[in-house]
């Protein structure tokens, strides 16, 4: 078994989209006006439209209602990419940090209020 997406859904898709390209540095592929993926090495990122739900089931997700999820990007330099993201990421969490299990993180929330991790392991001493 692989996971192969993570999809965030959204009330502005085009908003979502614009702040995860330029968050990430990829480049979304839409697939229609409700329906873009930023695809990465290992997974990809969906977001969908709130008129994408009743396909699903009618009712069962909610835009800006995540508060148990934490969406990570591994990334080889997060003071670097800190750096990048300064005056455009609104919601800083946490500030690049050391984690006890050896990743340095940097936390903050996307336009919805998700949680992003940005992290990059590093050699603990």
């Amino acid at each position: 078994m692989n996971l192969v997406s993570i999809r965030i859904i959204t009330g502005d898709v085009a908003r979502l989209v614009d702040f995860y390209e330029r968050a990430t540095g990829v480049r979304a592929n839409w697939a229609t006006e409700d329906f873009a993926e930023l695809r990465t090495g290992s997974g990809t990122l969906a977001i969908g439209s709130t008129r994408t739900v009743p396909l699903f089931a009618p009712g069962s997700a909610h835009p800006a209602d995540n508060r148990s999820v934490i969406i990570e990007f591994r990334v080889d330099d997060v003071d670097g990419v800190h750096r990048n993201l300064a005056g455009f990421v609104d919601d800083v969490v946490k500030e690049p940090t050391t984690m006890p299990w050896g990743n340095r993180a940097f936390l903050f929330r996307d336009p919805d209020g998700n949680l992003v991790n940005f992290f990059t392991p590093v050699a603990r001493g």
